[in-house]
């Protein structure tokens, strides 16, 4: 089953996950939310905005995601673990190579993987509002009917 009741699709705030983006339509399920499920193995719940950096890097690790498009500026639902190797591999805080993070679009099962919520908010994109608002294209919970196909990796 492709869709999680919509309960279980939170941010890191506990709050309903918002929409990150339908131009490029990101997500493993392709539906524009940064949520995973159980046939997510790349758990990609981290939303980011891409870097010349991070596309080098990434690369660099097998997985090229210019293959299917994608350019710095574009939000995109990062795997995980991917996102935490930028991290790590950062020289300064200030570092391209991590993409900035909208808190209230990443799922919350990236704090389940290896991220803490210190390091997701030491990389925000946006300012932190009262109450887990946040500035987005649009906010919309996912519903329990929301469908769209599954995302392939590259590598």
């Amino acid at each position: 089953m492709a869709t999680k009741p919509s309960n279980h699709n939170l941010n890191v705030f506990k709050k309903p996950l918002a929409l990150f983006s339908q131009s490029p339509m990101t997500g493993f399920y392709r539906d524009g939310y940064c949520r995973s499920g159980p046939e997510d193995q790349g758990n990609h719940a981290v939303a980011g905005v891409l870097t010349k950096e991070f596309l080098d890097f990434s690369a660099s690790r097998g997985n090229n995601l210019r293959s299917i498009g994608l350019e710095p500026g574009c939000k995109w639902c990062l795997c995980t673990a991917r996102w935490k190797e930028a991290m790590e591999a950062a020289k300064a805080a200030d570092d391209p190579v991590v993409p900035k993070v909208f808190l209230h679009a990443t799922h919350d099962s990236a704090l389940e993987n290896g991220v803490t919520m210190d390091a997701l908010k030491k990389f925000a994109a946006e300012p932190e509002a009262p109450g887990g608002g946040g500035s987005l294209e649009r906010k919309a919970p996912i519903s329990p009917n929301t469908k769209g196909g599954m995302a392939t990796e590259t590598h």
